[in-house]
């Protein structure tokens, strides 16, 4: 079973995903998933062809918006959200240890205008810390 952290009702975030448990993920209610590592980020780590074959086998949607030690952009952003409003359901987005994707999701959330706060409430409830990101999240909702 992966280790699926809930955000809210649209988002859900995970460490690493393997091929074999996007059957298992479907099963739970998913509808999309979005894979926010690059290939080859280590070794043995799924590949992005073997798990969006994996994902459309199990009849859940598939985004790659692969995020590397660069950071984020404002186009990974903006993928992030039309994943998230193209999804007919909640998403589950996974990266090696799920923070990146809890930070992206945080991301487009405050630059659809979202508080803050309430932002950063949510990644906290979900393990995950966004007091680094505080600035960029106040910054893109507008409330800086």
């Amino acid at each position: 079973m992966p280790d699926i952290r809930r955000i809210d009702d649209q988002i859900s975030v995970a460490p690493q995903l393997l091929p074999e448990e996007l059957a298992e993920v479907a099963a739970l209610g998913f509808k999309a998933v979005v894979n926010n590592r690059p290939d080859d980020e280590e070794p043995g780590q799924p590949s992005d062809v073997a798990m969006r074959e994996a994902a459309e086998a199990a009849g859940l949607a598939y985004t790659a918006i692969p995020i590397t030690h660069a950071g984020f952009s404002h186009p990974q952003i903006d993928a992030m959200a039309a994943a998230l409003k193209a999804a007919d359901g909640p998403v589950l987005a996974y990266c090696r240890s799920g923070t990146r994707s809890c930070n992206l999701w945080a991301l487009s959330a405050a630059k659809a205008g979202g508080d803050p706060e309430a932002i950063t409430e949510k990644g906290a409830e979900a393990g995950y810390s966004l007091t680094g990101l505080r600035p960029m999240l106040d910054a893109l909702s507008g409330r800086a």
